[in-house]
């Protein structure tokens, strides 16, 4: 899956990418990047096995910290890390660790937290909220209001909820949907090729409720 994600980070045609593994199965993606008709030649271990959904999920919750941009004032210390956070019962296992390890975003060497209170997530760049605590949504929310973290889910209903990002499964295919307007509400700038690949784009969403 390492492999995967480094198409993402070097490839000059990031986008194609993207609609590939929103818009084919992800094995037949990975065997058109092998044959080079793509992304030119590439080593994948396995070239036709199927990344499970947490590494597909893993591998975009790492490539969304590239197709963000936070505020200026946000996590600007010297010296500071670029922190991705999972709040609650971590899905990910292991993988995320991996996905992870030895990353750069933003200029910063990426670090996993795995946090059980809404206040830590505070420090962080991007927040996966397990679906474990979709009955404290709104109290996460709150806490989180104006803190420029970008929240990601895979809870129901998690963007029609107030939260920013939230995977869905369209067959066994893994998509994302965005509210637009809670991310704004944190003054993120979310690129526009994100925006085109998303399942959907919604301008609306409470607070949790």
């Amino acid at each position: 899956m390492r492999h995967v994600r480094h198409i993402f980070r070097f490839s000059p045609n990031a986008k194609m990418l993207m609609h590939c593994l929103l818009n084919t199965r992800v094995a037949a993606c990975l065997v058109a990047a092998v044959a080079g008709i793509i992304f030119g030649p590439l080593v994948l271990y396995g070239q036709q096995q199927k990344p499970t959904e947490y590494q597909v999920k893993a591998t975009y919750l790492y490539n969304f910290g590239r197709f963000v941009k936070w505020p200026g004032t946000v996590h600007t210390g010297k010296g500071a890390t670029f922190s991705v956070c999972v709040l609650g019962q971590d899905p990910f296992g292991s993988i995320l660790d991996s996905t992870l390890a030895g990353e750069a975003l933003d200029g910063k060497p990426v670090v996993l937290r795995r946090i059980s209170k809404p206040q830590e997530g505070v420090d962080c760049r991007i927040l996966f909220i397990s679906s474990a605590e979709e009955k404290h949504l709104k109290e996460i929310l709150t806490a989180l209001d104006e803190s420029g973290v970008l929240t990601v889910s895979d809870m129901p209903d998690f963007t029609r909820r107030g939260g920013m990002i939230q995977f869905v499964l369209d067959g066994d295919r893994v998509r994302f949907e965005i509210n637009l307007t809670s991310a704004e509400s944190a003054k993120l700038v979310l690129s526009s090729e994100l925006l085109k690949v998303a399942a959907s784009v919604k301008r609306n969403g409470r607070a949790g409720g």
